[in-house]
């Protein structure tokens, strides 16, 4: 008992010691969440100007599609807004996302996914707030081109509906279509192995059924003045998107004049690797404050 008493002092002088070098120099490393994402350190987000992050999902999804990013990017906090696409065609959208971006004070980062790059691009020219552009396995269009001519030669599963729709969509009216428009669908067998690929089975058969329309005009409307042009960008690239094959992204991409990310992931890397995309993002994030 004697020499346990003496040794005390000893052990509680270390931990104070230990203390004061934590107070002093910070943390080492950052805490984890059970998820995988990490903790804010305590400078984190303390700049006045943070951003506001403003998520586009792409055509046959909605803002679930961001979840994994969504906890994350809160988790270090920031104002996280997902903004919902109809999935009329590039005018509508890229006109609606532009009205959800003018009612939001100060720096915004805008990241679209897919078709979602498309609008995006679209959307952000001529407004000053948005400092930075992601492309997470996305269009990034030039003024003029079209969905079907950037899918068109590279590849993609999409390619054989632009002779044949039916052998990659389900078509179905909807009320107050342009003429000669429809609904579209991807058939559960190409969603599932074309988009989902790289997800757990189940995991893709419910996205393949809970999975939202776009309007078949959408793939041939042209795009407008691109926002890549006069606003700063970078891209995530899967290496295994099968649907928006990786070359013909890196051509994008590298016309944007992006900072590539490449992950070994599918077209729905988001969802399989939001750890990565996340990073990305924050690294857009960092050059506004």
């Amino acid at each position: 008992m004697l020499g346990i008493s003496l040794r005390r002092p000893k052990v509680i002088t270390a931990a104070l010691a230990a203390a004061t070098l934590v107070t002093v120099l910070g943390s080492s490393t950052p805490s984890v969440f059970a998820d995988g994402g990490v903790q804010p350190t305590p400078d984190e987000g303390q700049h006045r100007t943070r951003p506001t992050i403003v998520l586009v999902h792409g055509a046959w999804a909605d803002g679930s599609s961001w979840n994994g990013e969504i906890r994350r990017l809160q988790a270090r906090g920031f104002d996280v807004q997902v903004a919902p696409q109809p999935g009329r065609g590039p005018s509508i959208d890229s006109g609606y996302l532009k009205d959800f971006l003018s009612t939001i004070e100060g720096p915004i980062v805008l990241a679209g996914h897919s078709y979602g790059g498309f609008v995006i691009s679209d959307a952000a020219t001529g407004n000053r707030n948005v400092k930075a552009l992601v492309f997470v396995d996305a269009f990034a269009p030039d003024e003029g081109e079209t969905v079907e001519e950037l899918t068109a030669g590279s590849g993609s599963i999409l390619e054989p509906a632009l002779t044949d729709p039916t052998s990659v969509f389900r078509l179905v009216p909807f009320p107050g279509a342009p003429e000669g428009a429809a609904d579209a669908y991807v058939l559960p067998k190409v969603f599932i192995n074309g988009f989902a690929n790289g997800l757990p089975r189940r995991q893709a058969e419910v996205l393949a059924v809970t999975q939202t329309a776009l309007a078949t005009n959408a793939l041939g409307e042209p795009a407008t003045e691109p926002a890549w042009k006069t606003i700063p960008a970078w891209a995530v690239v899967g290496t295994e998107d099968l649907v928006i094959p990786p070359a013909r992204q890196e051509e994008m991409m590298k016309r944007a004049g992006a900072d590539i990310t490449h992950i070994d992931a599918g077209h729905l890397g988001l969802i399989s690797h939001p750890d990565q995309v996340t990073r990305v993002i924050l690294e857009a994030a960092r050059t506004t404050a």
